[in-house]
């Protein structure tokens, strides 16, 4: 089964182009040692939250945007693997020395996918989620895969919801401190694909007006601790 490696970074706007050019020679790099995808999105639709947000979870600057990022791969050995390799790999260690961006910001972990629907042809913006799972696993399953087919229908072409399975914790900050997550509580990760921005503004106005989702009944989440965002297409790179 599809498993996922899941970024948050802030990045100097003024660096696009760069951090581009190096999240390029990066996919170069994972899709050689076994991922099937990279996505690097570029954030234009960050919203303040009341009690956290993309940008406190990064420690965002003024002067920074968020990127959010993902690799797939087949399965978690393939991931593990590649990782292992990665730290002895010379091309790594030499994008190190030039990263566009703070690496002691930058939080990552792995993930388990635990609904997926759709596939990714043509997207060109995402709508990326952190949050707390607060109600279970098997409830938050439950729950995603109920409502990906309605974000389908209005015009989503892929949705993905996935669940913390190695959760990684950082120096500076991390997936759990990003949704103020209490012990015992997994983090969930996902994302749904638009073919662009203006399809996924006016979906948006229809599917909060839609029954259906009051229907679905509590999230097993804590809407308050949720962190979102719309990100830019900036990468999408397949083996």
């Amino acid at each position: 089964m599809t498993y996922v490696e899941g970024f948050l970074t802030a990045v100097p706007v003024a660096h696009r182009e760069t951090y581009r050019e190096h999240a390029a020679r990066a996919a170069d790099l994972v899709i050689d040692l076994g991922a099937s995808r990279m996505v690097e999105a570029w954030g234009e639709d960050i919203p303040d939250g009341q009690h956290t947000d993309m940008r406190r979870a990064v420690r965002a600057t003024p002067d920074e945007t968020v990127v959010f990022s993902w690799f797939e791969y087949p399965d978690k050995a393939t991931r593990d693997a590649a990782n292992a390799r990665l730290a002895g790999d010379p091309r790594m260690d030499e994008m190190m020395k030039d990263m566009p961006f703070d690496g002691r910001r930058m939080i990552y972990s792995g993930f388990a996918v635990v609904s997926d629907l759709g596939d990714a042809a043509g997207a060109g913006f995402i709508d990326g989620v952190v949050l707390p799972v607060t109600g279970g696993a098997d409830a938050y399953t439950r729950h995603a895969v109920s409502l990906a087919p309605l974000f389908r229908e209005y015009g989503a072409v892929r949705v993905v919801d996935t669940i913390g399975d190695d959760i990684r914790a950082g120096e500076v900050t991390d997936f759990p401190r990003a949704v103020d997550a209490a012990p015992g509580e997994a983090i969930g990760f996902g994302w749904i694909e638009w073919p662009a921005r203006d399809q996924r503004d006016a979906a948006w106005e229809r599917i909060m007006g839609d029954e259906r989702m009051t229907a679905a009944g509590a999230p097993p989440w804590d809407g308050k601790r949720m962190i979102f965002g719309g990100f830019t297409v900036l990468l999408d790179r397949r083996g």
